[in-house]
C-alpha cells in the first residue's frame, strides 16, 4: 500500500514537471510568436513610409516639371509679344528717314520690364543698316574691326566669293574638306550671321565679345575675369564681339523717301530731270551733257558752289552743293531695285562708320563728327548728303562713300528676353532672336531663333 502511493506521488511529480516544462515552452513560443508579429508591423511600417516617401518626392517632381512648363510657356509666349510689340512700333514708324531717337530704338517705356502674369519681358531693336555688310565689305574695311587678322579677313572673302581660289592667307574648299569634321565652303553669300563661325580662325570668343545676352550692358558676369562665362578682361568695359559691327541683311531700296522710283541720271532725259526733279533747266542740260555718272556724288566736286549762282537759262549750268543737297535722295546710277549693303549713317556707331570712311585717325575723326552732328538734328539727317555739313568731311570724301551710305532701314533684329517670375530669383529665362524685313506687309522674317537665355 505505501509503495502504490510512492509510485503515484512519482508519476504525479512527472506529470507536473513534465506540464511546466510544456507551459514554459508555449509561453517562449508566443512571446516569440507576438516578436515576430512586432517585427512584421515595424517592417511593413517602413515600407509604407518609403513608399509615401517615393510617392511624395514624385508628386513635388511632377510639380515642379508642371511649374516649369507652364513657366516655359509663358516666357515663350511673353517673347513672342515682345516681338510683335517691336514689330508693331517697327511699322508705325515714318519711313522717310531712321535714326536712333525713334521709338524702336529709344523706347524704355515699351521695352523694357514689361510684366505679365507669372512673368516679364524685355526687348531690344537693332538696326541692321547700322553695321558693315560682311558681303559687301572689303578687305581694308573687314580690317578694322577689333582683333581682326589678316588670314581671317582672306579666309572671310574666299568663303563669300564663287571661286576656288585662295585670296593671300585665305583659305578655300581644300581646307575645310580636310579637317577631321569636313564640310563644304559655301562660295557665296553668307546666309546668317553666325555662319562666320564655320569660317577658318573666326570663334565664339571673336563673334559675341563679352556680350553673350546681347543686351548692350556690361553685365556683373561679363566684368568678373574667369570666374563666370563668359571669360572677360574685368576692365569695367564692355567689349562687343563682331555680331554688333557685321550683317548679311542689310539693303537699301532704289527708291526715294517717298517710295518713288528714283531718277536714273545716266539715262532720263533733260525733261524727265527737269520735270521729277525740280531743277531748272540750265541743271538739267548740264547733268545731260556730262553723262557716264559711276555715282551720284560725281555731280559735284570741290569747286562746286554752295548756292545756286544767277546766270542764263539757257546755258548749262553745274550743280551747286545746295541743289545737289535736295536731289540726292532722288537720283541714282544704278537700275537694280535695290542695293545691298548700305550703311544708315544715322544708326551706324563710331565704329562702322570709321570703317567705312577709311579707318586710321582720320577716319575715326569724321566719323566722330558724324555722329556729333546728327545729334545736333531734331529728326537725324533726312539725306545722305546732309553729311557734308557734319565737318570735316570733303567733297572727295564724300564721292567716295556717297553710293555705300543711306538714312533708312528696312531690316531689324529684334531680340527679347522673358524671364520667369518664381520665387527666389530662379526664374526661367527665354531669349527670343528674330530678323525681320518690314518693307512688305505683313513683314517677312529671316532669322529666328528661340531657347534658353545663357
Amino acid at each position: 500500500m505505501l509503495m502504490s502511493y510512492c509510485v503515484l506521488r512519482i508519476a504525479y511529480r512527472v506529470a507536473l514537471a513534465a506540464h511546466r516544462r510544456r507551459r514554459r515552452v508555449g509561453l517562449r513560443m508566443a512571446v516569440r510568436g507576438r516578436g515576430l508579429v512586432l517585427v512584421g508591423v515595424l517592417w511593413l511600417k517602413i515600407i509604407l513610409i518609403a513608399i509615401v516617401a517615393i510617392a511624395s518626392q514624385n508628386s513635388r517632381l511632377d510639380f515642379k516639371v508642371r511649374v516649369v512648363g507652364t513657366e516655359e510657356l509663358r516666357c515663350r509666349w511673353a517673347c513672342r509679344a515682345g516681338i510683335e510689340k517691336a514689330v508693331g512700333i517697327l511699322n508705325e514708324d515714318p519711313k522717310e528717314c531712321d535714326d536712333l531717337t525713334e521709338l524702336w530704338s529709344d523706347n524704355d517705356e515699351d521695352f523694357n520690364g514689361i510684366a505679365l502674369e507669372g512673368c516679364a519681358f524685355s526687348v531690344r531693336v537693332i538696326d541692321e543698316a547700322s553695321k558693315l555688310n560682311v558681303n559687301t565689305a572689303t578687305k581694308a574695311q573687314l580690317m578694322e574691326l577689333p582683333e581682326m587678322l589678316e588670314e581671317i579677313a582672306d579666309a572671310i572673302i574666299d568663303w563669300r566669293d564663287s571661286d576656288s581660289t585662295v585670296s593671300g592667307a585665305g583659305a578655300e574648299g581644300e581646307y575645310y574638306e580636310l579637317l577631321p569634321y569636313p564640310y563644304t565652303i559655301r562660295n557665296g553669300p553668307f546666309q546668317t550671321i553666325r555662319e562666320l563661325l564655320l569660317v577658318r580662325g573666326v570663334t565664339e570668343e571673336l563673334l559675341y565679345g563679352e556680350d553673350t545676352n546681347f543686351n548692350g550692358q556690361l553685365d556683373h558676369n561679363e566684368n568678373d575675369g574667369v570666374q563666370t562665362p563668359p571669360n572677360d578682361d574685368s576692365n569695367g568695359q564692355l567689349d562687343l564681339g563682331w555680331i554688333e559691327y557685321l550683317t548679311c541683311y542689310s539693303y537699301d531700296k532704289n527708291t526715294d523717301a517717298a517710295g518713288e522710283a528714283r531718277i536714273n541720271i545716266n539715262q532720263a532725259s533733260q525733261s524727265e530731270l527737269e520735270s521729277s526733279l525740280g531743277i531748272s533747266s540750265s541743271h538739267a542740260r548740264w547733268i545731260v551733257d556730262n553723262r557716264s555718272y559711276n555715282g551720284i556724288g560725281d555731280l559735284i566736286n570741290n569747286d562746286s558752289p554752295k548756292a545756286p549762282q544767277s546766270g542764263s537759262s539757257n546755258n548749262a549750268q553745274p550743280l551747286d552743293l545746295q541743289t545737289f543737297a535736295g536731289i540726292a535722295d532722288k537720283i541714282t546710277v544704278g537700275t537694280s531695285e535695290q542695293t545691298q549693303g548700305k550703311v544708315n549713317i544715322n544708326t551706324a556707331s563710331e565704329y562702322v562708320l570709321a570703317a567705312l570712311l577709311g579707318g586710321g585717325e582720320s577716319g575715326l575723326q569724321l566719323a566722330e563728327a558724324i555722329v556729333a552732328y546728327r545729334k545736333e538734328q531734331l529728326y537725324g539727317m533726312e539725306s545722305i548728303a546732309d553729311v557734308l555739313q557734319s565737318g570735316g568731311m570733303s567733297v572727295a570724301t564724300f564721292k567716295q562713300v556717297a553710293d555705300l551710305i543711306t538714312v533708312r532701314s528696312d531690316v531689324y533684329t529684334i531680340r527679347c528676353v522673358a524671364t520667369g517670375a518664381r520665387a527666389a530669383g530662379d526664374g526661367l529665362s527665354i531669349r527670343t532672336e528674330t530678323v525681320v524685313d518690314r518693307s512688305s506687309s505683313p513683314y517677312v522674317t529671316l532669322y529666328w531663333y528661340q531657347g534658353a537665355n545663357n
